[in-house]
């Protein structure tokens, strides 16, 4: 009897001594990377919940609309020029990337709540522009941090990672709003307070967790990336539907509390799929030696055959060699250029035609989708919405954005491995979609701000993904974190040509001439306010012609592209994975 005991407790410290070791493989694996970068990108999309709190800004500090567009154009600089954060993640170990993205989003935010709510003096329009634009940069941070290694751990998937994460970023808003009115109620001031402290939360708790692994390619990887697919799609039809209920019904808090519980339940269910697929490979590994193909090997061959042959070290061994002529940077940059798909230098992607005609594209689509979004609090209110349908506006948007990033990222990739249909084309096709919500905004009839927003929101949606994997195919990601960066400059470009230059001052117009009839001048009121279907006609006719052109400029990048998209991009990969056998 006195040999039991001692079987306990030896049994139970070897299931302790087991279960350790477990636990490390899981929180350093790749899946639960996986998932915690879901969560970081989760927190990333605060930049689409400006329609919801510009409309507090705008009234506690009394600005017109030109003024709260600069706001939005700041916001959208921030949020888009993320050379910053690449260039750190080049020199950086990741977790320092994340953290300083989380103090900027903390810091920034924070100062715009203390500003809306009266805690501290009325700022400056250029503190409150720099207040927006720090807090918007950090998803920039996060993007980096999370996203862009995600797609180096997973290449040959690099697509549906994509469409994956920023289908996250692209619910972000609509969590978000469930969680604030959990917490805060009906308060949209208090938004401005979650939105700074809760995405750095998040990356303060995973910020070890993220990071570049070995490249290891599993047989059931898209399986496994369809079931993530599964989970979100059920997160978002869940969030809709709470949307329209909401919309519908008053809630009480308990009711708000329940729904932000069943959001926040389901964002972590991805968890324990990744700590599933972390226990089929810890029981792989134990049980089954890793397959490395020889054609690795092969590669090491003629690398060092290729070394051999260099003529850098022909001539080191003999001295009587003539010299070879030195090519000049000017000709690496401009003439001498890899192959589409090899890796790009950063200065050989930036001043390429490829990317030029990606430019242009992304400051017409991109500028004019983030003028509507910016400006779709204030379309609602002009049509005689009330805040509440407003704010309906604004999840729809931000679910269709999600729903748009997931399927250019899973339909894109299938288009693309099946029957060889480019993303190039699939990125001009959604162009040419997003005219048409333009032009149901600069028409309105009744209900059309609805389907406006699920098109927009859907065409904005599918544009980055679509940007991004573009970008990875034709320049490489040795440089990625950077180019990822910089393929993104001409969306804050467009923002403040369309949103600050062209939209606010044209509301503005025709707000005056609604005042000027009532015999009133800007001084009579302190908030300038135009009530009516024509506010927006003429600056949503412009950005729809804008889009078409940007449309039309990507065809021409189809055109280039064309052969390179008939081949198998993918190959070069398959073949330096290690290959888990099953």
């Amino acid at each position: 009897m006195g040999e039991a005991p001692s079987t306990t407790t030896s049994g139970s410290v070897a299931g302790s001594a087991t279960s350790l070791p477990f636990a490390v493989h899981v929180i350093r694996g790749r899946w639960f990377s996986l998932f915690a970068s879901f969560l970081v990108m989760t927190g990333a999309g605060a930049t689409y919940l400006f329609g919801v709190y510009s409309k507090d800004i705008k009234s506690s500090l009394g600005y017109d609309q030109t003024t709260l567009n600069l706001l939005g154009f700041f916001k959208d600089l921030g949020a888009n020029v993320g050379v910053l954060s690449g260039l750190i993640a080049e020199v950086t170990p990741t977790w320092f990337v994340l953290l300083l993205g989380s103090a900027l989003n903390f810091g920034g935010y924070f100062m715009i709540w203390l500003a809306v709510t009266n805690r501290i003096a009325k700022p400056k329009v250029w503190q409150m522009c720099l207040y927006i634009c720090i807090g918007a940069n950090s998803q920039n941070f996060a993007n980096t941090g999370a996203l862009v290694t995600t797609v180096c751990n997973f290449p040959e998937s690099r697509g549906v990672v994509l469409g994956l994460l920023k289908g996250f970023t692209g619910l972000s808003g609509a969590i978000m709003t469930q969680i604030y009115l959990a917490i805060y109620g009906n308060d949209s001031k208090s938004l401005i307070l979650l939105i700074a402290w809760l995405p750095a939360a998040i990356s303060v708790v995973f910020v070890y967790t993220i990071r570049a692994m070995t490249l290891v390619r599993q047989p059931n990887e898209l399986r496994i990336f369809y079931r993530f697919l599964c989970v979100s799609i059920f997160l978002a039809l869940f969030i809709m539907g709470m949307t329209i209920a909401q919309n519908i019904v008053t809630f009480s808090r308990r009711a708000y509390a329940g729904s932000a519980s069943v959001v926040i339940f389901v964002l972590f269910v991805p968890l324990f799929m990744a700590i599933k697929e972390e226990l089929n490979l810890w029981v792989r590994n134990k049980h089954q030696p890793v397959i490395v193909p020889d054609v690795k090997i092969e590669n090491m061959n003629q690398n060092h055959e290729h070394q051999s042959t260099n003529p850098t070290s022909l001539e080191l061994d003999n001295p009587n060699s003539k010299p070879i002529a030195k090519t000049s940077c000017f000709a690496n940059v401009f003439l001498n250029k890899p192959e589409r798909g090899e890796d790009y230098s950063i200065l050989q992607a930036l001043l390429s035609t490829d990317m030029l005609i990606l430019f242009v594209a992304t400051f017409c689509g991109l500028g004019t989708s983030l003028t509507a979004v910016d400006n779709l609090g204030q379309i609602g209110e002009s049509l005689g919405y009330p805040t509440k349908t407003i704010k309906s506006f604004v999840s729809l948007l931000s679910i269709w954005n999600y729903f748009g990033r997931i399927f250019a990222g899973f339909v894109s990739e299938i288009l693309l491995v099946k029957y060889k249909f480019p993303r190039t084309l699939m990125f001009t096709l959604v162009l040419f979609l997003s005219c048409a919500g333009l032009l149901l905004i600069a028409f309105p009839i009744p209900g059309s701000v609805y389907v406006a927003s699920i098109i927009i929101g859907f065409s904005f949606g599918a544009q980055l993904p679509l940007i991004f994997a573009i970008i990875s195919e034709l320049f490489g990601l040795k440089y990625y974190s950077t180019l990822f960066n910089c393929g993104q400059l001409g969306s804050p470009l467009g923002s403040y040509i369309l949103n600050v230059r062209v939209t606010g001052p044209l509301y503005d117009r025709e707000a005056l001439k609604g005042l000027a009839k009532k015999g009133l001048d800007r001084s009579a009121v302190k908030e300038l306010v135009c009530m009516g279907n024509h506010c927006y006609r003429s600056s949503f006719i412009i950005l729809a012609c804008v889009c078409c052109f940007g449309g039309l400029s990507s065809l021409i990048l189809v055109i280039r592209t064309r052969k390179f998209y008939n081949g198998d991009i993918y190959k070069k990969f398959r073949d330096e994975a290690q290959i888990i056998a099953t």
